[in-house]
């Protein structure tokens, strides 16, 4: 018999998008800028772990205001396009693989999407539906925060 409490690994998707009145290339180089995270929320400082600095093989260490730190390597790129990445320690997760994307509509307009696929460590359903709800708005308060800093650089 399983109870309510009994933990489990879990699986999900985050996936959020936002316009941006800016143009591709300024979009593109801060978004590709891997340890220029300023527009991420609650970041403190990120740093290279190689010395690669883009592209695939590239890896980072980011420390939240928190004290916390997660490590990322970047395992997809296509300049102008997006870059993938994972995360291999850090998170409450056995996988977390994310790619920021941005696509243009117009001269000086563009989406910029941010997508991820979790699976847990075991916890419990309530749990995890939790912590995505932590990453969803994660995901949107930084975009915005990416948005605002964009438009005001770009006018």
């Amino acid at each position: 018999m399983t109870t309510v409490h009994d933990k489990f690994y879990h699986s999900g998707i985050v996936k959020k998008s936002i316009i941006i009145n800016a143009q591709h290339d300024i979009v593109w180089k801060k978004i590709s800028d891997i340890t220029g995270l300023s527009w991420v929320l609650e970041v403190k400082k990120t740093v290279f772990l190689t010395k690669k600095k883009c592209g695939i093989g590239a890896t980072r260490k980011i420390i939240f205001n928190d004290g916390s730190n997660v490590k990322e390597i970047i395992v997809g790129w296509e300049n102008g396009k997006y870059l993938s990445y994972i995360a291999f320690s850090g998170l409450p997760l056995r996988a977390y693989h994310a790619t920021i994307s941005i696509q243009s509509f117009s001269e000086k307009t563009v989406k910029v999407t941010w997508q991820s696929f979790l699976n847990s460590k075991k916890m419990t359903e309530k749990q995890f539906s939790e912590f995505l709800t932590f990453m969803n708005l994660f995901y949107k308060d930084s975009l915005v925060k990416l948005k605002s800093s964009l438009e005001k650089m770009d006018q």
